[in-house]
């Protein structure tokens, strides 16, 4: 219950510091595009392209730096994402055996540089997402998008998935905290209450989409379309 309890902490913290900050008042039309600039430049790179990739970690760098934005803070708030990067690159010098030659006399397994490579790539696309939101409120991130004629729809389930992520983690908190006093002592929960569990938040997530999507045609969504 404390790991749901932090990713609730996590995730306001986060939403209220996308509101403070120097970087708040820069239009969000322009960190969108800077954003998707840099995590196109990062992806373009070849996959023995290591010191090119290492280049491009001065953006990153420059907004930490200059702007105050805690390294180590967005390190732990990506905690979850960044085990999946590393395991890929540590897999890599596995399938690929093959060498380079770094000097006449000096050669490396390419899987190596491959390997750092993509470690370093996925490293610096979470944390140039993870700038994009610490430092702009989801709603001026999804104006923005409209800005570019991303479709409404689109632009909407971003808004609303986003939004209501801390109502799921705050409904599975709930559950854990009924769970946990009909089991008291038992560490997790058994594998045969995984089905109810999970199918009764299923049903009060359905219950309350039902409702929001009336409340929001209460309130004129979809009129603009007629």
């Amino acid at each position: 219950m404390s790991k749901i309890g932090d990713a609730i902490k996590d995730f306001r913290s986060i939403d209220s510091a996308s509101r403070e900050g120097p970087l708040t008042r820069v239009d969000p039309l322009v960190k969108l595009l800077v954003t998707l600039a840099f995590l196109i430049w990062v992806m373009s790179r070849g996959r023995y392209d290591l010191a090119g990739v290492i280049v491009t970690a001065v953006y990153p760098a420059v907004i930490f730096g200059v702007f105050g934005l805690s390294f180590g803070l967005a390190l732990k708030r990506l905690r979850i994402v960044l085990p999946f990067v590393l395991l890929m690159g540590v897999l890599e010098p596995f399938f690929n055996r093959g060498t380079v030659m770094i000097t006449e006399n000096f050669a490396v397994r390419a899987g190596i540089i491959t390997g750092l490579t993509l470690i370093l790539k996925g490293i610096l696309a979470v944390i140039g997402a993870y700038i994009l939101i610490a430092t702009t409120p989801i709603e001026d991130i999804c104006s923005a998008l409209r800005r570019l004629h991303v479709p409404g729809i689109i632009v909407t389930v971003i808004l609303l998935i986003y939004r209501y992520i801390a109502i799921l983690l705050s409904e599975g908190r709930r559950v854990m905290q009924a769970y946990e006093l009909r089991a008291p002592g038992q560490k997790g929960v058994a594998i045969g209450a995984w089905g109810s569990l999970l199918g009764g938040m299923l049903l009060r997530s359905m219950d309350r989409a039902d409702d929001l999507y009336e409340s929001m045609l209460l309130r004129g969504y979809g009129r603009e379309d007629e």
